[in-house]
């Protein structure tokens, strides 16, 4: 038996919604794009549209383990090592790496969402949910992203919504 999975983000509410066999599962706070919704490259804002899970990183990796240019530094994040890089964009516990599905909109060209390094991926407790403060990727809490991880295949549909 074959489970229908997807994922719904909705940029108004910061809220991602897991759905499985057409029903919502779980909710989760999120974090998006400080800049708000857009697709061009450079502009640190959230892609809209349809997207799919192109790959995902992270596997077996310990909760709050640091990724840097989607590999593990071998780190584990710590307010310490906050203090230590103040001015790190930290990515944490796992990534979902997002590809538009929409030619011209947020696919190919200057608004290619996997080109830009568009995730949903793990941050600092510290760090607020609900409100737009990343730097275009879908922030989430640690333990929020590893359940998410789990549950989500390569190839699973996210739409990004206003």
């Amino acid at each position: 038996m074959s489970v229908d999975v997807s994922l719904e983000v909705s940029l108004a509410e910061q809220q991602l919604t897991f759905i499985q066999d057409q029903q919502p599962v779980r909710q989760f706070p999120v974090s998006t794009g400080l800049n708000g919704c857009g697709e061009l490259t450079g502009s640190e804002c959230t892609p809209r549209g349809r997207h799919y899970v192109r790959a995902r990183i992270g596997e077996h990796q310990a909760p709050g383990s640091v990724f840097v240019g989607r590999r593990p530094t071998g780190e584990i994040y710590s307010p310490a090592l906050a203090q230590a890089n103040p001015d790190r964009d930290w990515i944490l516990s796992r990534i979902l790496w997002l590809c538009g599905c929409e030619p011209g909109y947020n696919r190919l060209g200057n608004v290619d969402s996997m080109r830009r390094y568009i995730y949903l991926h793990g941050t600092p407790d510290t760090e607020p949910m609900g409100i737009p403060v990343s730097h275009g990727c879908i922030r989430m809490r640690n333990e929020h992203i590893i359940w998410l991880f789990d549950h989500t295949p390569v190839g699973t549909p996210v739409l990004i919504r206003e």
